[in-house]
């Protein structure tokens, strides 16, 4: 094995930076940032934030509890909380769609939020898509929630997505080369998990090679992944 060849050895860890200032705002996300921000507005104090994994939901969650004082709970969580203490604050539930089917974990959800209305405490609730497609099995959860006012963050534009991804290798402690932005927004998919699996990627092979992020190792990875994506597609 040559030194080239040798394992990579993340000796930093990924730090995420989830502060208000580290949201970037662009067409794509500005109504849903709109209403997060005007969180003392949302009607019956309740709001339903969705979007594919990775799109920032869980970043506006805590943009969102640094601003309203609020706890963020998974759902999946609900069934050990402290449902009557959590509804007396504002509290933001995420992942929602994942307790659809376990009934006890639906009713947990269901009573935190009518206590938290009683308590007139705020509610925000993360989910990848509407409640209409989760499928819920108690009839009055699933019509609390589809009774939500709804926002969606979609996929990023270029101002977005260049954000996104000086972000993401900002988050690793990564300064690419300024050509490697361009290319990469020019010729990746436009989702925030593509965003992420090619930092990452990025990340491993520069680690692995003991160079930067430039260029032509962009050019080599974005190859690699299509041809990755093409067998797996065919297999």
């Amino acid at each position: 094995m040559t030194p080239t060849d040798q394992l990579p050895l993340p000796l930093l860890p990924v730090r995420t930076a989830r502060g208000r200032e580290d949201f970037f705002v662009s067409p794509a996300n500005a109504l849903a940032v709109a209403i997060i921000d005007g969180w003392q507005l949302w009607p019956a104090g309740k709001c339903l934030l969705t979007g594919p994994t990775g799109s920032g939901k869980t970043h506006l969650a805590h943009v969102w509890a640094q601003s309203s004082g609020a706890r963020i709970v998974p759902a999946d969580g609900l069934g050990s909380a402290d449902i009557p203490t959590l509804a007396t604050a504002p509290v933001c539930i995420e992942n929602a769609e994942t307790i659809a089917g376990d009934r006890g974990l639906e009713e947990a959800l269901f009573h935190l939020h009518n206590l938290a209305l009683a308590h007139a405490q705020p509610m925000l609730i993360t989910a990848r898509t509407a409640p209409a497609l989760w499928g819920l099995i108690l009839p009055d959860l699933h019509s609390r929630m589809m009774g939500t006012q709804m926002v969606r963050l979609e996929d990023p534009d270029d101002a977005l997505l260049s954000a996104l991804l000086t972000k993401l290798f900002s988050d690793r402690q990564i300064t690419p080369a300024p050509e490697v932005l361009s290319f990469l927004v020019k010729h990746m998919p436009r989702s925030h998990r593509a965003a992420a699996q090619i930092v990452a990627e990025l990340d491993a092979a520069g680690l692995a090679k003991q160079g930067a992020v430039t260029r032509p190792l962009a050019v080599a990875v974005m190859a690699r992944l299509a041809l990755d994506g093409a067998e797996a597609h065919n297999g």
